[in-house]
């Protein structure tokens, strides 16, 4: 660590676009996020991390757009993501359920309404770096 660099409790939120603002924030409320600001952008937590959710679209920057969400249990989540009915409820690609990965890691991929490509990735014991 560089020491001239001040340390405290600092978080890194990436902003995520959202074509349709109330749709996305219905989605992830229902994938288990908390939102904990609702205004011009929307700000959602889930354990220590989080996202500002805004009113802006671009698609194509939209469709390359990835987060990473690592998780204890991995079967848990799958559970709980594929009893949501994503397709029907929020008019998304249908989650593509856990598999292991070429570089190591096993992930499932869900899709939101505005085409941000989920990994729900499952936390290795023993690897700092998945912490």
């Amino acid at each position: 660590m560089n020491a001239s660099v001040p340390a405290g409790t600092e978080i890194a939120r990436p902003f995520l676009p959202a074509k349709d603002f109330d749709l996305s924030k219905r989605f992830y409320e229902t994938l288990g996020f908390t939102k904990v600001l609702d205004g011009e952008a929307a700000i959602f937590r889930i354990g220590a991390s989080g996202f500002i959710l805004q009113k802006y679209f671009q698609k194509e920057w939209a469709e390359n757009f990835m987060m990473q969400l690592m998780v204890d249990d991995l079967d848990s989540w799958w559970t709980h993501v594929s009893s949501l009915d994503l397709p029907t409820r929020f008019g998304v690609p249908a989650p593509k359920p856990p598999a292991v990965q070429p570089w190591g890691l096993r992930v499932a991929y869900v899709i939101d309404p505005s085409g941000v490509l989920w990994h729900v990735a499952q936390r290795r014991p023993d690897t700092s770096h998945d912490d």
